[in-house]
């Protein structure tokens, strides 16, 4: 793969007609080490959130050997990595991939969230004796750019039940929760603790584990989420509080914290129409979180090291498929001078972004080079815990 120290030069040097990934493993190294310098327990990078070998192998050579999982074939591709530790966290799994993960993978850390699907990982795994078993309960989404609780967790009715029956076939018993994806403040992790607390008192069980799941944010524009290390206190402020066992394991399952710094979009303007952008890449792309889900991605003219504000202008994009939901509202602040055939990077694409991409009207192949600069907005400054933006 080609490497080059910035899109700029990247850009002159190629002039591609396709829409291009920029990776940054240096950014996900520098996420990883991070995590594992300040978290107190156990990192497991989200699987799903991207699976670039370039950026999985950032992240282990940082020190992350732990990977959360969630469907058999990410566990396939996920288990050719060297001493990986494997955790089976999507709460509904069909029969096969539940058997394949404990009898051909080892796997025997699995969540689960309702009796159903109890009765399936005893009956998969032949009743084992080493299972590690996680059960989900539902918390309240409190600042989540992407709530998760409507679809996975046990009511907290329903895991006092289910906790008292877990615990009676499992060597380790363990509690999860998700606060949902870019979760800006850390209050969130306050009001799970607080639900996982009372439900653990009134189940009376031994828990071995606790699992505080993912939502840690990135940052996509000025408007910065809490810092890092808030959440991280508030996390083990509370899991030392909580009724557990002496030697109970404490787990988080980063993804878009970790990767998101770590690739970014550059496209062609193939039109401009007024305040209109037509590019490369759209919301069938790697764009699907601007577009659906109206994430303030941070974008540049490449080339243009600095523009102020009162020079720019507010922009919409435009996908290059036929469809008119490709299509992204912004506002995009760019130049003015904006043009035909000018390159546009958009930051901090790296979670979700080529994993949710479509091949629809003949797009979603894309060229990939390594970028040795910095992201347009970091959450992780080389030298002090002040956010920066990069130039």
């Amino acid at each position: 793969m080609d490497s080059f120290d910035n899109a700029y030069d990247f850009v002159t040097a190629k002039h591609p007609e396709r829409a291009t990934l920029g990776l940054r493993p240096h950014a996900a190294a520098r996420a990883a080490s991070w995590f594992l310098d300040n978290f107190p327990g156990e990192v497991a990078y989200a699987y799903k959130a991207n699976s670039s070998v370039f950026l999985l192998g950032a992240l282990y050579g940082a020190g992350i050997h732990s990977f959360d999982v969630a469907s058999l074939p990410e566990l396939e591709d996920a288990a050719t990595i060297p001493r990986a530790r494997l955790n089976y966290m999507h709460p509904v799994k069909p029969r096969t991939a539940i058997r394949r993960a404990y009898h051909e993978y080892g796997v025997t850390c699995f969540a689960l969230d309702s009796h159903d699907e109890l009765e399936k990982i005893l009956d998969e795994t032949g009743c084992a004796d080493d299972l590690q078993l996680f059960v989900r309960i539902k918390v309240p989404a409190i600042n989540s750019k992407i709530p998760l609780e409507r679809k996975f967790g046990a009511t907290a009715d329903q895991a006092v039940q289910l906790l008292t029956r877990t615990r009676q076939y499992c060597n380790k018993l363990g509690v999860c929760f998700h606060v949902g994806s870019q979760t800006v403040t850390p209050h969130a992790f306050e009001m799970a603790f607080a639900t996982l607390r009372k439900t653990i008192v009134e189940a009376g069980v031994v828990v071995d584990g606790v699992d505080v799941g993912g939502g840690f944010p990135a940052c996509y524009s000025r408007e910065r989420p809490s810092e890092l290390i808030e959440f991280v206190n508030v996390i083990k402020k509370h899991f030392e509080s909580l009724p557990v066992s002496s030697d109970c394991h404490l787990i988080c399952e980063p993804g878009r914290a970790l990767v998101a710094e770590a690739e970014s979009l550059i496209v062609r303007v193939d039109a401009r129409r007024g305040k209109e952008l037509f590019i490369t890449d759209g919301s069938y792309g790697v764009l699907f979180d601007a577009a659906h889900l109206k994430f303030q991605l941070p974008v540049r003219l490449v080339g243009q090291k600095s523009v102020k504000t009162q020079d720019c202008t507010s922009f919409s994009l435009w996908g290059p498929t036929c469809d008119s939901i490709d299509y992204i509202e912004g506002p995009f602040l760019l130049p003015n001078s904006v043009r035909e055939g000018d390159y546009l990077e958009i930051g901090n694409i790296g979670a979700y972004g080529r994993a949710i991409a479509s091949k629809f009207n003949g797009y979603g192949q894309y060229n990939e080079v390594i970028l040795y600069d910095e992201p347009i907005y970091t959450m992780y400054p080389k030298s002090s815990n002040t956010f920066v933006q990069s130039v």
